[in-house]
């Protein structure tokens, strides 16, 4: 006379009743923000904060609208190493990357209406110039938008002028 035990099939219970059991705190779980895999042809916008790049975030946002793409926002960082001057130890910055994407949204939200539009944030560490051109090489971009340097005699050496060589996509500097 085999009778099933009140138990049988629900899953095993925890009891809070055991000492190390009080004193493990739960593990706990962070909700991962899924990342596309592929991002087929976006706009690209290279951000810096700078007042150009402001407007360079607005256009390309009006662009990515009428052309019915998504806006890929790009901002690079330095590489963030340095070298301890007493030890000589090589030390890397770390950045918290969630304000980071929080602060460009916000930038994003202050210069150009976002509304029916898909957007993407990315961060990079290293020269803006080859890590601008790395990303729209890599997504396929229909068109790469940057800011103008503050001085016209410093568009040939700086990193429009470099992504206007470079870029296998359309360059667009917007002042």
């Amino acid at each position: 006379m085999d009778q099933p035990s009140p138990d049988e099939g629900k899953p095993e219970q925890r009891q809070p009743d055991r000492p190390e059991d009080r004193l493990r705190p739960e593990p706990i779980q962070y909700a991962a923000q899924p990342r596309p895999i592929s991002l087929a042809h976006p706009v690209v916008a290279g951000y810096n904060g700078s007042s150009s790049s402001r407007n360079a975030l607005a256009y390309a946002a009006g662009l990515a609208r009428r052309l019915d793409r998504p806006l890929l926002m790009v901002y690079v960082t330095s590489p963030g190493v340095y070298c301890e001057p007493m030890t000589g130890q090589v030390v890397g910055l770390m950045r918290d990357s969630d304000s980071l994407e929080r602060w460009l949204l916000n930038e994003l939200d202050q210069a150009a209406d976002t509304s029916e539009l898909e957007v993407h944030v990315r961060t990079r560490r290293g020269s803006p110039a080859r890590e601008l051109a790395s990303v729209a090489a890599e997504f396929s971009a229909d068109a790469l938008v940057v800011g103008a340097p503050h001085s016209f005699w410093h568009l040939l050496g700086s990193i429009p002028g470099c992504l206007t060589r470079n870029a296998h996509c359309p360059v667009i500097v917007v002042p």
